[in-house]
């Protein structure tokens, strides 16, 4: 499959608080918040929603096509992400603006509390997909994950004209996004990702409840945190697939993100759903275990003998061939 991950593509700027920020909220002062958390840890990371994504799906083998907006600080960057089987040929380059900047304090419950700096990501608006499409071939599948609020739109209305297949994965961008351009972001996806405060906050925003959101789009899968992901198809029982265990929890950042990747990868290698939720929920566990969203690893012995320590023999056989080459 020819699959284009649209979306960010920063810089992450991650910093460790050494205690609880529900310790330093006074409940009657919440309407007047001002707090400064004196920061243990900073570590400067590559990061962005599409770039993770890319990321995951080039160390499994593939080839993702990553369309996105940076600036002209984007040099080192696309090499690093060459050099990882991607893609970056149709990334824009903005003459005036720097790459996009993720900025994200974690305390010792994993709660985060971050900012992002859009940057050159506004220019996203301005890409067309049919050139892309054109040059690689084909497009089999677009993943709109969050971006510029409008290039979100413009992908998703430029897939539908030209019969482009789509996930909607709108994420960190819902809290920004009214709920006409949700529906219009979700309706027809073959895919709706989210984890489940954005499903809740999707059906608020949209007035769809789940019923009907299932009726709009191919499979809604939602991931669950600890309890592993959720895939929900009209007129069919869910899926449920757990976490893979962890050798340990170092930072949650990108974990969603690298669930995406391994369940594409999963798609393009035509495995069933369940597989490829196993896949995206092993390569998740990855990157829990790693500062950074692209710090992580995949070494195909070792991935596969954890792997069916989490999901069985049969299920390692499923994406053996594919790993080992």
């Amino acid at each position: 499959m020819r699959i284009a991950v649209a979306g960010s593509i920063a810089t992450d700027h991650l910093m460790t608080f050494p205690g609880r920020f529900a310790d330093q909220l006074v409940a009657e002062q919440l309407h007047t918040v001002s707090l400064s958390f004196l920061i243990d840890t900073l570590d400067i990371r590559r990061g962005g929603v599409a770039a993770n994504i890319s990321f995951g799906m080039g160390l499994l083998g593939l080839r993702p096509i990553l369309v996105g907006a940076t600036g002209a600080d984007f040099a080192e960057y696309r090499s690093w992400l060459q050099r990882h089987n991607v893609d970056t040929e149709s990334v824009h380059i903005s003459e005036t603006r720097h790459t996009a900047r993720f900025m994200c304090t974690t305390d010792e419950d994993h709660n985060q509390i971050a900012s992002f700096y859009t940057g050159a990501m506004a220019e996203a608006r301005y890409i067309e997909l049919k050139p892309i499409a054109d040059r690689v071939g084909a497009l089999d599948l677009v993943l709109i994950g969050a971006d510029d609020p409008q290039a979100m739109v413009r992908h998703t209305q430029e897939c539908r004209t030209r019969g482009y297949a789509f996930a909607a994965d709108p994420s960190q961008q819902l809290a920004r996004l009214e709920g006409d351009d949700i529906r219009e972001i979700v309706d027809g996806a073959a895919y709706l990702f989210t984890n489940e405060y954005e499903a809740a906050l999707i059906e608020s925003k949209t007035g769809w409840d789940a019923e009907e959101i299932l009726t709009r789009v191919g499979t809604r899968v939602t991931t669950l945190g600890s309890k592993g992901v959720r895939i929900d198809r009209k007129g069919e029982a869910p899926i449920t697939v757990g976490c893979a265990p962890e050798e340990r929890k170092t930072d949650p950042t990108g974990v969603g993100d690298a669930f995406r990747a391994g369940f594409l990868a999963g798609l393009s290698w035509q495995l069933d759903l369940e597989r490829s939720a196993q896949l995206g929920c092993m390569l998740a566990t990855l990157v829990i275990e790693t500062v950074g969203t692209q710090e992580y690893e995949l070494r195909p012995s070792a991935f596969l003998q954890r792997f069916e320590g989490a999901y069985g023999a049969e299920a390692a056989a499923d994406i053996r061939a594919h790993l080992v080459k």
